[in-house]
């Protein structure tokens, strides 16, 4: 069981890299700070949402099972969602929707549950600029 995230670090880490999520323009954050935003949000997952049928993949950083139902134990997932760094941060923001993300072709979505994890969204709101 991954330990409990503490919302106070989870918001720090966000807000360390909140210009990159926000603007496409700005630059890139440092690996260690994307990399913390990344893990913390996507360790909340778990939190909001107890389970194992669902994962959800944010290469290279984390992936996590959430959402209670059948649990997964070998080979690939049946439900699974995948995006990268600065959508999943978007995402976990709400800076953009789960529904337009997929719509975008900007996140991966397979199986008939992957797309319960648009009700745990956003996790750390951000106010849009």
């Amino acid at each position: 069981m991954q330990p409990t995230v503490d919302p106070a670090q989870c918001r720090a880490a966000v807000e360390a890299v909140a210009d990159w999520i926000l603007d496409d323009d700005a630059p890139a954050p440092a690996r260690p700070a994307l990399a913390a935003a990344v893990r913390l949000t996507l360790r909340t997952l778990p939190q909001l949402a107890p389970g194992s049928s669902v994962e959800v993949r944010v290469p290279p950083f984390a992936a996590v099972q959430c959402i209670e139902g059948p649990r997964h134990t070998r080979g690939t997932p049946p439900n699974v969602v995948e995006t990268d760094p600065r959508t999943w941060l978007r995402l976990a923001t709400g800076a953009v929707s789960f529904d337009d993300a997929i719509a975008a072709h900007i996140v991966d979505a397979s199986g008939a549950r992957a797309g319960e994890i648009a009700d745990m969204l956003p996790i750390t709101p951000l106010k849009i600029r």
